[in-house]
């Protein structure tokens, strides 16, 4: 245990300083801000104080005349002392623009901000405690020189500094333990995932008991049966949010997969138990008496045959798909004219199936594609029309081009889909009717190959269907621009 403690604390080691030392910046950058704040604020403060201190003793000076020992209103202003100059002095005038913000008896006057000089017998925390703020102004046309002390504001002002300097100080240090220990807590199971993983990664043979368990209970909640688990993100911390919705968006993509895939496995074992049943079921019949009957003889070959072509059919079209979805099947491209693949289709369909009407209609259209793809496609189409319509009713095959995109058009007169069924046919082994796709012999297989032909080219199926009145299926494909 202490062995995988460390081994996680290492995996972790490097991410855990970065986020650490970066919040920490972040923290003291947040102080630095809050104490310029705080000196901000105190300067403004001591402003304001002095020269409402001015204003008064202005005022008084009006009223009263210069102080006197003996009078107490002067005392009651405290921290001032005021006393006649010589006038001239020195000092900062207040620009035109701003004096209108400033009463009017002490527009006019020069301030000066008096900051004592660091002396040896004076300490770096006592250097400011007496500040002063020095006003010249004229009053009744007799200068005076207003000094106002602030010894006590900045007694008080530099105490709260001192506190507020301290708290962050152990904030920080509080910090710098607590917040690493909380990162490490929040990365640790991507740590042992990452553990898991390298693990798995290295070619060192099977794994040991004790690191089976250790993986099982790490993915307990992960696992085929439970595809359908999710990260709560309403608990997730801000900063893993991003990887919370990227895991469950893998685990939809592959629980989706793994739907698709037992579906497929399901249908294409119902499918393949159909013909195996009747092959099993004939070779009874041959082997009890079968084999001296001539007439049963060749019902039972000709059964097995017909169910051996059809196992033949399913097996090569499951192959295609299979291909298909490993992307192993490459495409041969070529430019021809689809007019011409049709009138090849149209051909070999009626010699195939005689009971069918068919009329072509067929236009020059040039594409690039895979020639035999596209034919098999084609052939899905029309090997379609033929299952659904009744014998002596017509098919029509066009071909035409508008724009950048040109149709291979199947239209018959057949029994037409549902509405509702529309949106499932291209699914691997969906009918829309059971009972007359197995009348057909239909797999269910052929409209999901020509989708992926379609997708495969650059283009789509077009369906329009309507029951009792046939269907119309297109496949449109990129048309081939002549350079």
């Amino acid at each position: 245990m202490k062995a995988k403690q460390e081994r996680i604390h290492t995996i972790g080691f490097s991410l855990v300083s970065k986020l650490n030392v970066q919040l920490w910046v972040r923290l003291i950058g947040m102080f630095l801000s809050l104490n310029m704040l705080f000196l901000g604020t105190s300067v403004v403060t001591l402003f304001i104080l002095g020269e409402q201190s001015a204003l008064q003793a202005v005022r008084v000076l009006e009223l009263e005349g210069p102080p006197k020992l003996d009078e107490n209103q002067w005392a009651d202003l405290r921290r001032i002392d005021v006393f006649p100059s010589a006038g001239g002095g020195g000092g900062l005038l207040i620009p035109t623009p701003f004096r209108n913000v400033f009463p009017e008896e002490t527009r006019s006057a020069r301030r000066t901000v008096k900051i004592p000089r660091f002396e040896e017998d004076i300490s770096l925390y006592h250097i400011f405690d007496t500040l002063q703020y020095k006003v010249d102004v004229s009053v009744q046309d007799v200068p005076y020189t207003i000094i106002v002390h602030f010894t006590s504001v900045v007694w008080v002002l530099k105490n709260l500094f001192v506190v507020l300097l301290i708290a962050q100080m152990v904030i920080a240090f509080k910090t710098i333990i607590t917040r690493a220990d909380l990162i490490r807590n929040i990365l640790r199971p991507i740590s042992e995932l990452a553990e898991q993983a390298q693990t798995l990664s290295q070619e060192k043979g099977p794994l040991s008991i004790g690191e089976m368990e250790a993986l099982a209970g790490t993915l307990d909640e992960i696992n085929a049966a439970r595809l359908d688990t999710r990260i709560d993100l309403d608990s997730t911390q801000d900063e893993l949010k991003n990887l919370a919705l990227a895991i469950n968006s893998l685990l939809e993509r592959i629980n989706e997969s793994y739907r698709l895939q037992a579906r497929f496995v399901s249908d294409a074992s119902h499918e393949l138990r159909t013909p195996i049943a009747a092959i099993q079921g004939y070779a009874n019949l041959l082997d009890r008496w079968g084999k001296n009957d001539p007439d049963a003889l060749q019902e039972s070959i000709d059964a097995i045959k017909e169910e051996a072509a059809n196992m033949k059919e399913l097996v090569e079209q499951l192959l295609f798909l299979a291909r298909g979805d490993n992307h192993t099947m490459h495409l041969q491209i070529e430019r021809f004219d689809l007019g011409d693949l049709a009138r090849i289709i149209h051909g070999e369909t009626e010699m195939i199936s005689g009971g069918h009407i068919f009329e072509l209609q067929i236009a020059s259209a040039l594409v690039a594609a895979d020639r035999g793809l596209v034919k098999q496609a084609g052939r899905i189409l029309v090997d379609n029309a033929i299952k659904y319509t009744p014998v002596g009713e017509k098919i029509t095959i066009s071909v035409t081009a508008h724009g950048d995109k040109v149709w291979f058009t199947v239209q018959d007169s057949g029994i037409g889909i549902p509405p509702e069924d529309i949106p499932y046919i291209f699914d691997r082994f969906y009918r829309a009717d059971e009972s007359r796709a197995r009348a057909t012999g239909g797999t269910g297989l052929g409209l999901s190959i020509a989708k992926w032909i379609a997708e495969r080219h650059g283009g789509y199926l077009e369906v329009l269907s309507r029951e009792d009145f046939g269907s119309r299926i297109s496949l449109v494909l990129p048309a081939s621009v002549v350079n």
